[in-house]
């Protein structure tokens, strides 16, 4: 008999560790190959964890609510056979197909979890001895923390039953609970706190918790529902992109009768030779590319008071979830990729959101992002921006209208297909006059489709 290790396999190039959500099976239960052996979480996607190879559970080395880095080791597996070549061998589970966890309408990046750091204590008065060394929380505990309005002052004072006294979710959810019920002290007010601690997100606890609005009266048939993981991310990701980004957008109306009238000509052989759906997007996508290398300042980044453009055309598309949330899948390289490519990529990801197979580089390291709120009926949106990027467009439904056609014969007028587009910006970075520019040229590009064109 053989022993394998189990390993936290790589999520990401930005993600070092994950919380064990589930273990779906126990010690002394047997295993298949590829049967899921727990569930894990980051502050990106949920996953499951499948086993290597077939044989007995023998070993947990980490409980539900722990957070485990990658790469450390799971669990260990006992494996049938003696010349298999995997005694003593610790064995990395290939990256699995990920569960979407957080993507805002739309959100393509996230910003990298830092660590909380305590501020040093204020010696006014006798305190009670602590354990100077800094606590550690999961990504899910700082999410409720953060949903729930505590701040890092609060939460040092949960008693933790996790692994070397963490705080598990249980544990955070039972002190909220007593506290909504009365049975603790109030959290206090956080305003003060902020100016002494170094996190990030002890700021954004203490921020939230400062601007909370009054609780909601309930009256007449009401039905609560609890908001899950995803959408609690979702709504803290537009909080803070508004928060960031002073939000301008500009509006744009294109005829993109050319571009229709192509398509519909086109799609079945498409269709048939490729082996893959012509939809709208690659072509919108195309276009988008085209207008953005003209103006490089819409596929930037804020540093601080520094610009980074970026050279690459990762475009996000956003992606409706049979859950009624929002992913944001990247295709990366756009600029690299002819029509053919973009419309493998694009129908890919697509089902790969839905079908929750993305994995983790699928939604990450986003320039701009895309949104087609003309799928749902809508004729025109104003999107808010997925940080840290500064620009992101909406394109609304096509529809026909009478329109006037000018000629060098004089004015007409005809039936077109008619599209209204509108760029949401970083005023910060986007001026006025680039941001409508850059939408402008957007249209002008959709409308000189060349109708003439192989597909």
């Amino acid at each position: 008999m053989a022993i394998v290790d189990l390993v936290m396999p790589k999520l990401g190039e930005s993600i070092m560790e994950a919380t064990i959500l589930k273990w779906n099976k126990q010690i002394g239960d047997h295993i298949a190959v590829d049967e899921t052996v727990l569930e894990i979480a980051t502050d990106k996607v949920d996953t499951e964890v499948p086993a290597p190879f077939a044989g007995k559970l023998v070993e947990i080395c980490f409980q539900v609510n722990d957070v485990a880095p990658i790469g450390s080791v799971l669990a260990k597996i006992e494996v049938a056979g003696e010349n298999n070549n995997v005694s003593n061998a610790i064995i990395e589970t290939p990256i699995p197909d990920l569960a979407p966890l957080t993507s805002p309408a739309p959100i393509a990046e996230e910003t990298e979890f830092i660590p909380y750091v305590p501020a040093a204590p204020i010696n006014t008065a006798p305190q009670e001895t602590r354990n100077t060394e800094a606590r550690f929380y999961s990504p899910l505990v700082l999410n409720i923390a953060q949903s729930e309005g505590i701040s890092l002052s609060d939460l040092e004072k949960i008693p933790g039953t996790g692994s070397g006294g963490r705080v598990s979710k249980k544990d955070i959810l039972n002190w909220v609970a007593a506290k909504k019920s009365g049975t603790t002290a109030p959290v206090t007010s956080p305003v003060a706190t902020t100016q002494t601690q170094a996190s990030s997100v002890a700021a954004s606890a203490s921020t939230s918790a400062a601007s909370s609005p009054a609780g909601v009266v309930l009256s007449g048939a009401s039905e609560i529902i609890e908001m899950d993981r995803m959408r609690k991310l979702i709504a803290k990701h537009m909080v803070d992109s508004v928060q960031t980004s002073p939000h301008v957008t500009s509006f744009s109306e294109a005829d993109v009768t050319n571009l229709v009238q192509w398509r519909n000509n086109n799609k079945a052989a498409f269709e048939k030779r490729e082996g893959t759906k012509l939809t709208f997007t690659p072509l919108i996508i195309e276009c988008l590319v085209a207008a953005m290398k003209k103006f490089p300042l819409i596929n930037s980044s804020l540093d601080g008071d520094r610009i980074i453009i970026k050279k690459d055309f990762n475009i996000g598309m956003a992606t409706a979830l049979p859950n009624g949330n929002l992913i944001v899948p990247v295709i990366k390289g756009a600029d690299q990729l002819n029509l053919v490519g973009l419309s493998k990529s694009i129908n890919n990801l697509a089902d790969a959101a839905r079908n929750n197979k993305l994995k983790p580089d699928d939604t990450q390291n986003g320039t701009f992002t895309f949104t087609n709120v003309g799928t749902f009926g809508s004729l025109m949106g104003t999107p808010i921006i997925n940080q840290p990027q500064v620009a992101i467009i909406a394109i609304g439904a096509i529809k026909k209208r009478v329109a006037v056609i000018e000629t060098p014969s004089g004015d007409s007028m005809a039936i077109r297909h008619m599209m209204y587009l509108s760029l949401s910006y970083d005023h910060r970075i986007v001026d006025g006059s680039v941001g409508a520019s850059f939408l402008t040229e957007v249209a002008n590009q959709l409308e000189a489709w060349d109708p003439n064109r192989t597909a």
